[in-house]
């Protein structure tokens, strides 16, 4: 169960610094979440682990959590804010993949294990597998372009504050469907069996559909922030 009750503490502690980044930064601190979840997921992915009895990788609950800032950006600021964190982060993720890539070009210096150690472990994380760089950058793309469409699509049916938490898991739930069906797709398809495939795609859909419905309470916390303090959190 310790793997389980940290992660838990994960999703909690996800929540909370997403609810602590808009106290204190307003809309921008929404804004700065984007680029920290997906680069964070993007290492946190390299680690495998055992999770409520299936094999999954961390890095699965940070990056879920781009969609929950998406949805309140959309519901407080509307489409084009939203729209605008979802390039910031597609531009994140790009320029991290480029940059680290860089970097390990450098051949470390002669003589200095550490170096040698350090270059090894580093490149373990940000060696560049371009079937898995499309994969992520396609999937992030798509599925949020969907969750901030989708949102507002739902916003015009459903517009009642006391029904946000419709809308908000109308469009999540759908768009961590797309994420998941295109990485596993574009990364995996011909590598593994489709017995596998289909194994890591649920294990996959299934942990992101456990953030997005555990997220919901905060969206409402965050609504509560944006009524309280929308004269001087711009």
């Amino acid at each position: 169960m310790q793997n389980e009750i940290l992660w838990l503490a994960m999703l909690l502690a996800n929540f909370l610094l997403i609810i602590l980044a808009y106290r204190l930064f307003g809309k921008w601190g929404l804004i700065m979440w984007i680029p920290i979840s997906v680069i964070v997921a993007n290492i946190q992915v390299i680690q495998t682990v055992e999770l409520f009895g299936l094999v999954a990788t961390l890095g699965n609950i940070v990056y879920a959590t781009s969609f929950l800032v998406t949805d309140i950006l959309s519901e407080n600021y509307g489409k084009e804010e939203a729209k605008k964190a979802v390039w910031i982060g597609f531009f994140s993720l790009i320029s991290m993949t480029l940059l680290m890539n860089l970097a390990l070009a450098f051949l470390p210096l002669a003589g200095d294990e550490f170096a040698g150690v350090a270059h090894d472990a580093t490149s373990t994380i940000f060696s560049l597998m371009p079937r898995i760089a499309v994969a992520s950058l396609a999937a992030y793309l798509l599925s949020q372009r969907h969750d901030v469409w989708a949102f507002h699509f739902w916003r015009s049916r459903f517009p009642k504050d006391k029904q946000l938490w419709l809308r908000n898991n109308l469009s999540t739930s759908v768009s961590q469907l797309i994420d998941s069906v295109v990485f596993v797709l574009i990364a995996f398809y011909g590598v593994f069996e489709t017995a596998m495939l289909f194994e890591i795609f649920i294990t996959t859909y299934f942990l992101k559909f456990i953030v997005a419905a555990a997220d919901t309470p905060f969206v409402y916390w965050s609504k509560s922030i944006f009524k309280k303090n929308k004269f001087w959190m711009e």
